[in-house]
């Protein structure tokens, strides 16, 4: 079982959580136990699963991901947005998460978020469920 999400992201640079999304594509399609794999086809966005019950965390990563990457630097890509690119693939385009009892089986505070280094965009998220 094949989805496609969009997200529309408002800022350059954001983490959105985008648990509840997933939840409901898993219950509509009736997947009781199995695998969901989530793809990212964008190279200046990235997916990942971190704590979703304090906001502050969000912020925070965003925060040191500037820190180890600046926007300004002596950067050749031509776009301007290497660094982007650069915190796109230190979060990585993907995660696999089990599916029990028609639930993700995330930790009691994670949450999945689509995590956007080259905003404002309207973006996907590949999704399969097996």
């Amino acid at each position: 079982m094949n989805r496609t999400l969009t997200v529309k992201t408002g800022s350059k640079t954001e983490f959105i959580d985008i648990t509840a999304d997933i939840e409901k594509a898993v219950q509509s399609e009736r997947v009781d136990d199995g695998v969901c794999f989530l793809f990212v086809p964008h190279t200046t966005a990235a997916v990942t699963i971190n704590e979703h019950a304090d906001t502050s965390v969000k912020s925070d990563i965003l925060m040191v991901l500037n820190k180890i990457v600046p926007w300004k630097d002596a950067y050749r890509h031509l776009e301007g947005n290497s660094p982007a690119h650069i915190k796109a693939s230190i979060i990585g385009p993907s995660e696999i998460i089990a599916v029990e009892g028609g639930r993700l089986k995330l930790g009691t505070w994670q949450g999945v978020f689509f995590c956007e280094f080259d905003g404002p965009r309207t973006r996907k998220i590949y999704m399969r469920l097996l």
